[in-house]
């Protein structure tokens, strides 16, 4: 008898060659039907033996024998019914999309060539050979060139070019992996490459020339603009020195730490430590940066890297090719490691149109790599690292976005979250996902405000989002918290280190309440003190503060973050006291700060309480560590100390600077750090050297930070405790902590698909106003 059956699936399903294996497994099978794309997903009709019909659900998920699901496929659901049967219906169907209804397709995002578009792309036999642009159902561009969904070449920024007829029959022919591969082309009716000097000549017009010449210009020492996936990169040899030093000038980005790209895992070991999941990430279709272990001079092989490329970290940043450009630009002769570094000014949006890079990096790059397939969406690169065996992103952009995360609960409204200012990401929130961004960046630029507010139109329209509830911090001078309010929905404010913690937990599922501990910068708190260390419980619908680092004074608003002589002086005046702090201290101030009318001046706004706030913050804490163990003076970027005070740790030392976690008087737990303060001192006094100082730090603050932990456990009988905060970022701690919690018997979700820093708090504020609108709090 025969049975038909309609299954529709929802996730990764389009663009990533699933209709044309389904076509497949339903032929294997002798199967009728049809199949299509629609806007929720893909929707299969299937009519046969009803054991046959029944072995075809299996081969959805698994495959049979040879037949394999497509390696980007992912189903997040599966939903089947019976139907009734077709009488006379022959053969198995592909469909023409169906583009009616409300959106809630996954859009995939760009990922790296594949093995068989790099086989192809070297083959001289092939119609494709050294074509910049070849890809497949298995690779390429996706989110970056898609306009709205579904995704079908129309629909993309590839509608601008009609495909040849060589093109056009693999398109159409089920059985290449072509099959309606949206970005498909070849040289005869594709993009094309040239490269342009600042003014748009032309200096080659012929795309294997103008990889040739700039292949020659980068070996000379010059800065070329590449036009990539998501982007603009601005390129030079990383192992000259000069090169590099004049990138650094022109780009206006004079410390922070470069990206690097190679053609191997091979060429990148050479200059770091390669692990399993190190290489695993490199390896991987998202084709991440990641940031991994320098080797020392005396394992290092090859050239040196250049020392401005990363000066003072203990790690380098390192992607793979991913694009087909980049692979046809590394195999010309003597290109083995680029700094490939997002193309704009300072930290401005990344660039991708070829007018805008002219007009803004002319007096940057010596030259423009450009292409002519436009880019809808520019996405930066994803930076990720390894903390307890797995990815921990800094930054999750490309390869990466805009997969969801999938609720349990669908929520009945659709939901706009602001995110952060700083490391800017926004997130909707719409049936059962949580859609995250790519990186914006930091709002107090014009420019990336411009950026923001764009990209959350764009994005509300690629999926057809229409806020009725919107979630922001509670910090009123936070530009997204003003956007979002000035949206004229209900506000659902969540306060930051909240947010923090239901991060994690949307990350993981987790519906129960948890301990979390979150170590950042600065979080508006509740009592109006700037918040920075916060043991809370939390579920998504509620918190409570249960534990904090104890209070101490930070004068200069905003400037503390840049200016380490700011928390060091507040640190120091809570130890001795307001009258005799100076005096005690005087060699440590003047070691941090030696002009004495700004140690005066910052001096009065303690003893006045001018522009003073009382924080609980540790980002704090860690900028004035490191100051005062002499790793520099300021944060000429987000960070810069920690980082180096991270990097100078003797991980052989185990000895831990005293910490002590105490009970006040309303019962909540306070991490006391003035003994550890105190003995941090006396080693700089003593001259112990910078590692020994560092790793007593770190070893110290896991140890209050466990303790905190433990301390929570005892008063709520909670055993799960999530970690989050830019502070977490930090590998060496975050690794420490972990462990401790660990063998204290601690269950401890520690994100492995968000930021840990600030870029994933939109997830935490979306998943908080998704589920108080299910539980009808709102």
């Amino acid at each position: 008898m025969q049975k038909r059956k309609r299954i529709q699936i929802t996730g990764r399903v389009q663009g990533v060659g699933c209709r044309p294996f389904i076509y497949r497994a339903a032929s294997l099978l002798g199967l009728s039907g049809t199949v299509r794309n629609d806007v929720r997903g893909v929707t299969i009709e299937v009519q046969g033996e009803a054991a046959d019909v029944e072995r075809f659900g299996a081969c959805l998920q698994h495959g049979q024998g040879e037949l394999r699901p497509p390696p980007l496929m992912a189903i997040a659901s599966c939903q089947v019914s019976d139907v009734e049967a077709v009488e006379g219906e022959a053969g198995f169907a592909i469909e023409a999309s169906d583009a009616r209804g409300q959106a809630s397709s996954q859009v995939t995002p760009d990922m790296a060539t594949c093995r068989e578009c790099l086989a192809e792309l070297n083959n001289p036999d092939d119609f494709r050979y050294r074509y910049p642009f070849i890809n497949c159902t298995n690779c390429g561009p996706r989110y970056s060139i898609v306009r709205t969904i579904p995704y079908d070449r129309p629909n993309t920024t590839m509608a601008a070019f009609k495909m040849c007829e060589r093109c056009a029959a693999q398109y159409a022919d089920v059985r290449d992996r072509r099959f309606h591969a949206q970005p498909v082309a070849c040289p005869t009716c594709g993009p094309r490459v040239w490269l342009a000097d600042a003014a748009g000549c032309v200096i080659e017009g012929d795309g294997n020339a103008a990889i040739a010449r700039t292949a020659a210009m980068l070996r000379e020492g010059k800065i070329v603009a590449i036009k990539g996936l998501g982007g603009f990169h601005l390129a030079v040899d990383a192992l000259q020195e000069q090169a590099v030093v004049r990138l650094r000038q022109r780009k206006r980005r004079e410390h922070k730490p470069f990206a690097m790209m190679a053609a191997s895992v091979e060429v990148i070991s050479r200059y770091v430590r390669v692990d399993a999941a190190g290489e695993a990430l490199l390896k991987s279709a998202e084709a991440p940066v990641v940031l991994l272990d320098r080797k020392g001079p005396a394992e290092a092989g090859g050239p040196a890297i250049a020392s401005s490329v990363a000066e003072g970290t203990a790690t380098l940043g390192f992607m793979l090719c991913y694009a087909p450009l980049h692979h046809l630009l590394f195999a010309e002769e003597g290109i083995e490691v680029l700094v490939m570094t997002s193309a704009n000014l300072s930290d401005e949006p990344l660039i991708c149109d070829n007018a805008e890079a002219a007009a803004r990096l002319g007096d940057v790059a010596d030259a423009f790599l450009n292409h002519d397939r436009d880019i809808y969406r520019q996405v930066d690169d994803s930076v990720v690292q390894i903390v307890d065996g797995g990815p921990a992103f800094l930054r999750r952009s490309r390869g990466y976005v805009p997969t969801p995360v999938l609720m349990e609960d669908v929520c009945p409204e659709d939901v706009f979250a602001a995110g952060a200012d700083l490391k800017n990401t926004f997130c909707f929130a719409k049936g059962s996902q949580l859609i995250m961004s790519e990186h914006i960046g930091d709002l107090a630029d014009a420019r990336v405000y411009r950026h923001y507010i764009s990209s959350v139109k764009h994005l509300a329209g690629l999926f057809e989002i229409e806020p009725k509830v919107v979630a922001c911090d509670l910090h009123p001078g936070y530009l997204s918290t003003q956007y979002a309010k000035a949206m004229g929905k209900p506000v659902v404010e969540v306060q930051h280190h909240w947010a923090h913690v239901a991060s994690a937990l949307a990350e993981y599922g987790c519906m129960e309440r948890v301990i979390g501990l979150v170590a950042d910068g600065t979080g508006w708190g509740t009592d109006g003190a700037i918040w920075g260390c916060e043991c809370l419980t939390a579920s998504l619908t509620e918190f409570e503060r249960v534990g904090h680092l104890a209070y101490f004074p930070l004068p200069g608003g905003d400037s503390a973050a840049k200016e380490a002589i700011r928390p060091a002086m507040g640190l120091l005046c809570m130890l001795a006291g307001e009258k005799s702090y100076l005096e005690e201290y005087e060699d440590l101030i003047a070691r941090v700060e030696p002009d004495a009318g700004r140690v005066r001046l910052i001096a009065q706004q303690l003893a006045l309480g001018v522009n003073t706030a009382a924080t609980s913050s540790m980002g704090r804490v860690f900028d004035a560590a490191a100051a005062l163990a002499g790793m520099g003076r300021c944060n000429r970027f987000e960070a810069e100390l920690p980082m180096r005070f991270e990097s100078a740790a003797d991980c052989a030392v185990t000895a831990a600077y005293s910490t002590a976690v105490e009970t006040d008087s309303d019962g909540t737990s306070v991490l006391d750090i003035r003994k550890m303060i105190c003995e941090l001192v006396a080693d700089v006094r003593g001259a112990a050297p910078a590692g020994v100082i560092s790793v007593k730090f770190h070893n110290g603050l896991a140890e209050g930070l466990a303790g905190l932990a433990i301390a929570a456990r005892e008063k709520c009988d909670l055993c799960t405790v999530a970690l989050s905060g830019g502070v977490f970022c930090n590998r060496y701690l975050a690794n420490r902590v972990i462990s401790m919690l660990k063998t204290s018997g601690f269950r401890v979700l520690y994100k492995h698909t968000m930021p840990a820093n600030d870029g994933g708090i939109a997830l935490g504020q979306a998943a908080i106003a998704a589920r108080m609108l299910h539980c009808g709090l709102v």
